[in-house]
């Protein structure tokens, strides 16, 4: 493998590395290190053979999962788009706290192999900070981490969140914080996100974070098809054009407002609601986890449902909702169903159709 795909100035867990070091240290960890540091060492020998791709696998919250395959060239291109749009230098300090099974946790891997970061690997768990510690240049987490580190999270300089749901309750929650937090819009097929916004700051403080527009990344060109999908044309990292199943606004040839999934889309009475956009604006009211669906009705062709994962008062949680006025009339759950435990994928990502089909008709 082209030594150029490991930087002079990468470090790992404090130590300066170079392939030969790398690769011994990658042997070490497959025979004798934990859970998370065999998966690593893994992915690092692999990342050192002289075969031109990865195999990855895809997280099946859109369909099933499977294993592809990725150029390493695509992925060093993606890489060093990261590094431009956040203005990531050589030396600058990084926290890994992302499994290595999925791309998300790779990639970041590969950024700061490539361009020359110090990288600090550690457990994936759920509350990856506990206290205010060594200050990070970058991170990169899913909202769950986020959630649970909020009180630490200013010793992260810049962090990227996705994999899941933002909601609009934590955007709320992490407004003031100097972390410069941006959420990302991507998936395995483009080597992770293609395209970030920030949600918190000066810039979007405040409750209309939510409408305001991904900014895609350098080389990235967007378009929409027929049913207003978005179409992404990267070379760079994608020898095919992608087309989505994501429905977007186009408010500029490098900016879209991603409104929500085409297969979620519910016509209830003729009238598309978008699912995210509500599950958005009741995330202020429900605990539990929950998403809404639409259920066939004679008179709507479609009602609009509130699934819950658990219990809680049905009564009372609609009534928050009414009397709130964020959502209109036909944007109120007509019904609220609870089911014990969802449906999800290997990684927890909850799988709609599935969990509806266990509620039959």
């Amino acid at each position: 493998m082209n030594s150029v795909n490991v930087h002079p100035n990468f470090a790992l867990n404090g130590l300066s590395c170079t392939e030969a070091d790398l690769t011994e240290l990658s042997y070490s960890y497959v025979k004798e290190g934990s859970e998370f540091e065999k998966k690593l060492g893994d992915f690092l020998l692999d990342w050192l053979q002289p075969s031109h791709e990865i195999s990855v696998q895809t997280s099946g919250s859109t369909g099933t999962p499977k294993r592809i395959s990725i150029l390493k060239e695509h992925m060093i291109n993606s890489a060093v788009a990261t590094g431009d749009f956040f203005v990531l230098k050589p030396k600058d300090t990084v926290l890994h706290c992302l499994p290595m099974t999925y791309i998300a946790g790779k990639m970041l891997m590969v950024r700061a192999l490539v361009l020359g970061l110090h990288i600090d690997v550690i457990e994936p768990k759920s509350s990856p900070l506990t206290s205010d510690g060594k200050k990070y240049s970058f991170s990169a987490m899913v909202p769950l981490q986020l959630q649970n580190s909020v009180n630490f999270i200013d010793s992260i300089e810049k962090l990227i969140v996705g994999g899941a749901p933002f909601s609009q309750d934590l955007k709320n929650l992490v407004q003031d914080k100097r972390c410069q937090i941006y959420e990302t819009y991507g998936m395995t097929e483009t080597i992770t996100h293609i395209a970030a916004r920030k949600v918190n700051g000066a810039v979007q403080g405040d409750s209309r974070s939510s409408a305001l527009p991904f900014k895609v990344l350098p080389k990235v060109k967007i378009s929409t098809d027929q049913r207003n999908c978005l179409v992404i044309d990267a070379p760079h990292i994608s020898e095919e054009t992608v087309y989505t199943n994501d429905i977007v606004e186009l408010t500029s040839t490098s900016e879209f407002l991603w409104l929500g999934r085409h297969d979620n889309v519910i016509n209830s009475g003729g009238i598309k609601l978008f699912p995210e956009q509500i599950e958005s604006a009741l995330s202020a009211f429900i605990n539990n986890r929950f998403f809404v669906a639409g259920k066939p009705d004679r008179i709507l062709g479609e009602k609009l449902v509130l699934i819950v994962e658990g219990k809680l008062n049905r009564e009372e949680v609609l009534m928050k909702i009414r009397r709130s006025g964020i959502l209109g009339n036909y944007q109120i759950p007509k019904e609220v169903i609870m089911v014990p435990k969802f449906k999800e994928t290997e990684n927890g990502k909850i799988m709609r159709k599935e969990t509806v089909k266990l509620l039959g008709n």
